[in-house]
């Protein structure tokens, strides 16, 4: 297999999970990476050991002019910007009712509007070269959603319809955009980067407050390997015609293929009353 060129990288959200595997297989195979953190202090250990190749920046996705500073960080280390990863973000468990607007914005901050920023940031440098990808991380949840999960699933849905009209646009510039979609992977996702709404409610006991209880028993124990899930999202940026969406797990598979499935029955069901719905001359 011809070995992939080398790239330069900046990946949002290194300090931990899928962002900090990533960063670790980027690096370990000679590329080069700007790692962000908003603490930079959590990515020195990484940046020491890759003194030539690696360079840490702060970057609050929701804090304006980190992302431009990071990729200003990054021209100046290396001249270009082949991948940029949006990987920073954080979900929220609570009925649709129970959550409270300062909880779901922020969210939206983080996960939506912080990725637009990062995004808007980096495209006038990756113009500047060839090949370029951006990878966008979802979730199976950005394709459906479950009790519970409505508020992480909206800014997923978002990122998804986002990056379809972004992944147009990029197309004739060379640029790829990649939205990865895992399913459960053993990272800190069910841990410290999911927050509970404050408020609970008694009448979701028995479909928010079952997921409420389930869910700190299933953290660590996630069956999906990310050093695995990262070394497929490698292939598909070394691809020459990269996917725009990577599903990531059997779960995922399952669970989206279940979803499409769903979407086509109620379309064939319903096709020959609410297709029928043109002007009549």
């Amino acid at each position: 297999m011809t070995k992939a060129p080398s790239r330069t990288w900046l990946i949002t959200g290194c300090s931990a999970g899928f962002g900090r595997v990533l960063a670790e297989a980027v690096l370990a195979r000679g590329d080069r990476v700007m790692l962000t953190a908003r603490d930079p202090a959590t990515l020195a250990d990484l940046a020491a050991r890759y003194p030539e190749t690696a360079r840490a920046a702060k970057l609050d996705v929701t804090h304006p002019g980190d992302a431009a500073a990071a990729v200003a960080a990054t021209q100046a280390a290396f001249g270009r910007l082949d991948v940029l990863v949006n990987n920073a973000g954080y979900g929220i468990l609570g009925a649709v009712e129970e959550a409270a607007p300062e909880e779901y914005r922020a969210l939206f901050d983080v996960n939506v509007f912080g990725l637009i920023e990062t995004t808007r940031a980096a495209l006038p440098l990756m113009r500047q070269g060839t090949g370029g990808r951006i990878v966008q991380f979802s979730s199976n949840l950005g394709l459906l959603s479950r009790a519970g999960y409505g508020y992480y699933s909206a800014t997923k849905f978002a990122v998804e319809g986002l990056s379809e009209a972004l992944a147009a646009e990029v197309e004739p510039l060379g640029i790829s955009v990649i939205l990865v979609e895992p399913g459960t992977f053993r990272t800190d996702f069910l841990g410290r980067s999911i927050a509970f709404a404050a408020d609970r409610i008694d009448a979701y006991e028995e479909t928010v407050g079952a997921v409420r209880t389930a869910v700190p028993t299933r953290a660590g124990v996630q069956p999906g390997d990310p050093r695995r899930g990262v070394a497929v999202i490698l292939q598909a940026v070394d691809a020459e015609k990269p996917p725009l969406r990577l599903a990531l797990g059997p779960d995922a598979h399952r669970n989206i293929r279940t979803k499409l499935a769903r979407v086509a029955a109620d379309l064939d069901a319903w096709e020959g009353v609410a297709a029928d719905t043109d002007f009549r001359e």
